[in-house]
């Protein structure tokens, strides 16, 4: 007797490094973005178990959230599940005329939703990857990333930028070009393994442990670029400059030099758009740097979420310690990934 099949994926989040926000319309239209980022050892999980009872499951671990519908060719998104009823309606859409299927939809996260990591996309790569493994879908990476951008931005109407699908379809250090009529380039920057070894070793990895909503301050960052407010403009100008500084410093090696530049690219993005930054983030980004970190920011949109500073030589101790003493945030341990979204196929 045949087994039941599992179709499976998982996809890395990522850390924004630097140009965060010059990969939102309309500044890359006009201006065009460049952000780096890299992938860590932090997944979004999806399984699908196909079914014959002509329902629909959608199960979310993390929230203990379970939603059944009927196996019909259109879901209403609506709801905590807006993500999974979105991906649904487009996969039956595009890729299987219209036509409903059944089938149980498992999804679990390493980290909190809103935390910076790129968590909603992460996601929303991961459930596209299982179902490109369960239907056999003719898509390759770019295919995907794009997919799970329109699906987020232009199906469900959510306020973001565009680098956080190709950091989890792609993974590993990227440094990303975002051109006008939505033209997104993909750089893989070949780093030896001293070096990303150094550069994680030297990053202290700190959740605030508080979630935000990112929407608000994106929307803001794009009504400054409409309206041409100068302060802000300008300040994207600068962060994407020091996306390229970055790159530069990464590939020569030039470990000393990403401190400093994380620290210009987080006052500039300070600037971007109101929100970003408070009394409860800046005492953490002090006392890092008080302990010996010589530069940081915020992984996302701001306001919350993750932060990472960069410590060379053995500073990471001590600047573990002060953070810790706050008794505010929670450190995490991670390493690098190199792999991008990863799907296989399972026996129940």
């Amino acid at each position: 007797m045949d087994l039941p099949l599992l179709y499976r994926s998982k996809a890395p989040f990522r850390l924004g490094i630097a140009g965060g926000g010059t990969d939102v319309s309309p500044y890359s239209d006009l201006y065009g973005g460049a952000v780096l980022n890299v992938t860590i050892d932090r997944f979004a999980y999806a399984t699908i178990r196909p079914t014959d009872d002509g329902k629909i499951r959608f199960v979310h671990v993390n929230d203990h959230i379970v939603q059944e519908y009927e196996a019909v060719p259109y879901l209403d998104p609506q709801g905590p599940l807006v993500l999974q009823c979105g991906i649904y309606n487009r996969i039956v859409r595009q890729f299987n005329d219209g036509k409903p299927f059944s089938f149980e939809l498992t999804t679990q996260m390493d980290v909190p939703s809103g935390s910076g990591l790129g968590t909603s996309s992460t996601l929303v790569v991961a459930i596209l990857g299982a179902f490109v493994e369960w239907r056999n879908l003719p898509l390759g990476k770019y295919d995907i990333a794009r997919l799970a951008y329109e699906i987020e931005r232009i199906d469900l109407g959510m306020a973001g930028g565009k680098q956080d699908q190709y950091a989890a379809t792609f993974g590993g250090v990227n440094f990303m070009e975002f051109l006008g009529d939505d033209r997104v380039i993909v750089n893989p920057l070949s780093l030896p393994d001293r070096t990303l070894n150094e550069w994680a070793l030297n990053t202290v990895l700190l959740y605030t442990n508080k979630r935000r909503e990112s929407a608000r301050i994106i929307e803001e960052q794009m009504a400054n670029v409409q309206k041409k407010v100068s302060d802000s403009v300008e300040a994207m100008h600068k962060v994407k400059e020091e996306a390229f500084r970055i790159k530069k410093c990464l590939l020569q090696n030039h470990l000393r030099e990403l401190g400093p530049a994380l620290n210009t690219s987080w006052v500039n993005k300070k600037k971007m758009a109101g929100g970003i930054s408070n009394a409860f983030i800046d005492q953490l980004y002090e006392t890092a740097l008080a302990a010996g970190a010589t530069g940081g920011k915020i992984s996302g949109a701001g306001g919350g979420g993750f932060m990472f500073f960069y410590c060379p030589g053995n500073t990471r101790y001590a600047v573990e310690e002060a953070l810790n003493k706050l008794q505010i945030g929670e450190i995490y341990d991670f390493e690098f990934c190199k792999e991008g979204l990863t799907t296989w196929t399972a026996q129940l």
